[in-house]
């Protein structure tokens, strides 16, 4: 199972939300190219990068940073936060990004993920953000009745092959995944799951993999040092 650091940008700063407040932000580091780079050399395989603001206001607000990094950086870097349409998405990819991640317009507008698939469907990932199992948009600022395990056999059907799924209320807590929630999906499709939100120790990590998640996204955990990047690669 891939193990997959995490970089929030929000201001041109890398930092952590807590269930995705905008409110509860901790700074971590100032240069999150700086931080790629730390994450590169440690062992990362692959980078999550998250335009906070993108997802909240719906455009990319910070793809300089975001270039900067493909620039700084050799390995995969997926993304997301403010692709709300095919030309962008299409643009990501053409850039260098290895993974577009669309969240909100995936579930506003259908469209996008049919030609999204039809353009490069290998690197086309759905965010599928709930909280206690209902879909959450905007940034997770704006909450819906869309039932999340629905949503994903939709997706599926769509022809959709991986999403990140995030689950919020356990977003920055420590408190560890929902794994309930990800045995469910397990058992309801066949679409490949990347884990976020909660992760917080290497037992996490394990059980994940154990229930045949295809990779984790580790954020804060990382950056306070409760789980060392190399500890969890080496598992």
């Amino acid at each position: 199972m891939e193990v997959i650091p995490a970089i929030d940008i929000r201001d041109g700063k890398c930092v952590r939300l807590t269930q995705g407040q905008y409110d509860q932000e901790t700074i971590f580091a100032d240069d999150p190219v700086e931080v790629a780079k730390k994450w590169q050399d440690l062992g990362a395989t692959r980078l999550h990068i998250v335009d906070l603001d993108g997802a909240k206001n719906g455009e990319q607000i910070n793809s300089r940073l975001l270039y900067e990094i493909l620039q700084a950086v050799e390995i995969p870097v997926q993304c997301g936060g403010g692709i709300r349409d095919f030309m962008t998405l299409k643009s990501v990819i053409e850039n260098g990004v290895d993974r577009a991640i669309v969240g909100t317009a995936a579930v506003t507008n259908e469209t996008i993920i049919t030609e999204s698939i039809s353009f490069a469907k290998e690197k086309v990932v759905i965010s599928v953000d709930a909280r206690d199992g209902l879909i959450s948009l905007d940034g997770w600022t704006k909450s819906t009745t869309i039932d999340a395990v629905d949503f994903i056999n939709k997706l599926e059907q769509l022809g959709v092959e991986r999403i990140v799924y995030t689950d919020i209320s356990r977003d920055g807590m420590e408190e560890g995944p929902n794994f309930e929630m990800y045995e469910n999906v397990i058992q309801k499709t066949s679409i490949n799951i990347i884990a976020a939100g909660g992760v917080t120790s290497l037992s996490d990590i394990l059980r994940l993999r154990e229930f045949g998640i295809e990779a984790a996204i580790i954020g804060r955990s990382l950056y306070t040092g409760q789980i060392q990047l190399e500890d969890a690669l080496s598992l």
